[in-house]
């Protein structure tokens, strides 16, 4: 097939640091190329492909500016639709907009990557024949019911990432240093477990009051080493040979990149039941769910249900659900059936998850 692949204008594909959307389209895009598809990334200048590269902004927008957004999507819909794609696949809500302008009518792929929002929500009904693919059934649940959904998890490459049966003695946390993502929470249990533990991501700017009252004092305690923010040469051996990931969740993640990464690291993930967690933990093989900080700390601390945990079958099966070949196969059949349905509108809800069955 013929693809357009729409990144973002605000970190290069792939990061060279933090962006998961990034990473993820990164990923696609070179197993989309490596089974023969042909492919145009629509990205920064600076990124790197093995598709073919077309951009408007050389460099990376941060931080993130809806005008840089919809300059970006506006500009990559229209370079789509005067050549020959068949299918183009966005990461912005602004594309959904802006693919009214086309001179011609293209099957429209969109990946929401963020958790609900009732204005975003409210916008999604005037698309019925946009393909929406969810992160997370969580994520679709809370959703308002579109006509053209289903999930399709996230999936990265295992011979990325790096595994050892004999861990290091310290947790991790990684992502961003927000609220939400629970990094304070992580800097606690682990001093309740008497572990050290590094942590890897920054303080955004919507954050800054967050970081500077809970992240920053945090960041001087003895048993904290703060590594800033970390690109794969950094995180493939901080996931290796951390013996836990922390995620204390306050928020209903949509999916949590970090966590697979971990469990691909064959490193256990210890989080708060939010969100798509339960849908990527399986307990006591990937990991662990817990309810409060106390039992976190109880279940990393040496002695507690880590100890003989089973890193290579962690790898195993995180790799058999969250590997990128399954990603790249579900996406190829939505294609197909996006590209051979165009005015469709009596798809089911559950369609795309169907649709990875078959």
């Amino acid at each position: 097939m013929k693809i357009a692949m729409i990144s973002t204008p605000f970190i290069s594909t792939p990061p060279r640091s933090y962006g998961g959307t990034e990473l993820l389209v990164h990923q696609l895009v070179e197993d989309l190329v490596g089974r023969g598809h042909v492919v145009t990334l629509f990205a920064t200048g600076d990124s790197r492909t093995s598709a073919e590269l077309r951009w408007l902004y050389p460099e990376p927008q941060w931080p993130p500016d809806p005008v840089h957004d919809l300059n970006h999507v506006a500009w990559a819909l229209r370079m789509a639709a005067e050549s020959d794609v068949e299918i183009v696949h966005v990461h912005s809500a602004l594309a959904l907009a802006a693919a009214r302008l086309l001179p011609r009518e293209l099957p429209i792929v969109y990946t929401l990557h963020h958790p609900r929002m009732d204005s975003l929500s409210a916008y999604y009904r005037h698309f019925p024949l946009a393909w929406y693919v969810a992160i997370s059934r969580d994520q679709l649940s809370r959703e308002v019911p579109l006509p053209r959904s289903g999930v399709i998890h996230h999936g990265l490459d295992p011979a990325a990432y790096e595994w050892t049966d004999r861990p290091a003695g310290y947790v991790a946390f990684l992502g961003r240093l927000a609220r939400e993502k629970g990094p304070h929470t992580a800097i606690d249990a682990a001093a309740r477990a008497g572990l050290p533990i590094r942590i890897a991501g920054k303080v955004h700017p919507v954050d800054r009051d967050f970081g500077d009252h809970e992240i920053l004092p945090r960041l001087a305690f003895p048993h904290v080493e703060s590594l800033g923010d970390v690109g794969m040469k950094q995180k493939v051996p901080l996931l290796r040979d951390a013996r836990a990931l922390l995620a204390p969740l306050e928020w209903d993640e949509p999916f949590g990149l970090a966590l697979i990464e971990a469990m691909l690291s064959g490193c256990p993930v210890v989080a708060y039941p939010r969100g798509s967690a339960p849908e990527l933990v399986e307990q006591g093989v990937t990991g662990f769910l817990v309810d409060s900080l106390d039992e976190m700390a109880e279940v990393i601390r040496p002695g507690g249900a880590l100890d003989g945990f089973d890193r290579r079958r962690c790898r195993d099966v995180a790799a058999s659900r969250f590997g990128s070949e399954r990603v790249v196969r579900e996406h190829e059949a939505l294609y197909a059936r996006a590209a051979g349905l165009v005015g469709a509108v009596d798809v089911p809800r559950d369609s795309l998850t169907r649709l990875a069955a078959d």
